[in-house]
């Protein structure tokens, strides 16, 4: 792996901008079987944008979540796998059209538990659960996406501490590399109230986790993010994809007051010197917006 490396961007508005329908429970995931295409577009878009790792499907994907709608755990196995198979199929079609390219990376997204409640939760992180329900929820998944071809683990959108120490525990089993990445409320805190310095000390030392940091969280936030896990995750490598910083609506499952993103090369410089090694974007971040970062990355390398 070599740095700075760009991640892709939002997915779900890539296939929003398709005219794919998300509203309902599973999301993306949804399109695993009903318009796996889609998603392999979307994957495409990315990488043709410079993306230099795609993030899969698999943020909504669960065993739980496709099982309350009367699939069989055989049938949900294979759709969570189907999302690495279409990151692949993405990455191959790219390399066809782009021999001299470099081989892109595929992260299996691993999404918090209140992605699986829809509810929009993993901005909260008031889960109400405890540590073994926490455990048997995201062990089957982490398994099965630990099997695939997939290159990397992205343990997502993490709200609270209580779910980062149960990953810290799950993922130390598994033999791919993982990323943590923390949904946060301000500058100093994820969405629990925890601060981020006691998350970075919980992964610091971590056999598995190679960075962490933060996602899907206002731009505004993430410089001062960076200095703060920066001061406590020792050798670590940071990871950061901010949202638009945009306000998301549960209800509706929409994003309101996309922010001006004409100073992304600005912001990716900041970033860059603050310490960031992996920058891309989440919801409300599009191709063009990834493209710019990449300009400034290349200009800094």
């Amino acid at each position: 792996m070599t740095y700075p490396l760009l991640l892709d961007g939002g997915l779900s508005n890539e296939l929003e901008r398709q005219g794919c329908d998300l509203n309902q429970k599973l999301w993306s995931a949804k399109l695993l079987e009903s318009n796996p295409e889609a998603i392999v577009l979307a994957h495409l878009s990315y990488l043709e944008s410079g993306a230099q790792c795609i993030i899969t499907s698999s943020y909504q994907a669960t065993l739980p979540g496709f099982m309350a709608l009367g699939y069989d755990e055989p049938s949900a196995s294979g759709l969570i796998l189907k999302s690495v198979k279409l990151a692949e199929e993405a990455r191959h079609r790219f390399l066809t059209a782009n021999p001299n390219a470099s081989k892109p990376l595929i992260a299996a997204s691993v999404g918090p538990y209140g992605a699986y409640l829809a509810d929009g939760s993993e901005y909260r992180g008031n889960y109400g659960i405890t540590d073994q329900e926490l455990r048997d929820f995201h062990e089957p998944r982490i398994n099965l996406l630990n099997r695939s071809a997939a290159d990397l683990l992205a343990c997502e959108t993490v709200p609270s501490f209580q779910e980062a120490k149960v990953l810290a525990e799950l993922v130390q089993q598994i033999q791919k590399p993982a990323w943590i990445s923390f949904s946060c409320k301000d500058g100093n805190h994820i969405s629990d109230g925890t601060p981020i310095e006691k998350c970075a000390e919980l992964f610091a030392h971590h056999p598995t986790v190679f960075a962490i940091g933060v996602n899907c969280t206002s731009p505004q936030f993430i410089s001062e993010l960076i200095q703060s896990i920066k001061s406590k995750s020792g050798t670590k490598r940071i990871v950061v994809y901010p949202n638009s910083g945009a306000v998301y609506h549960a209800e509706s499952k929409t994003w309101s007051g996309l922010s001006d993103l004409s100073s992304c090369e600005v912001m990716v410089k900041e970033w860059m010197d603050l310490g960031a090694d992996i920058i891309g974007g989440c919801c409300g971040i599009g191709p063009q917006q990834i493209q710019a970062m990449g300009k400034m990355l290349s200009k800094i390398e």
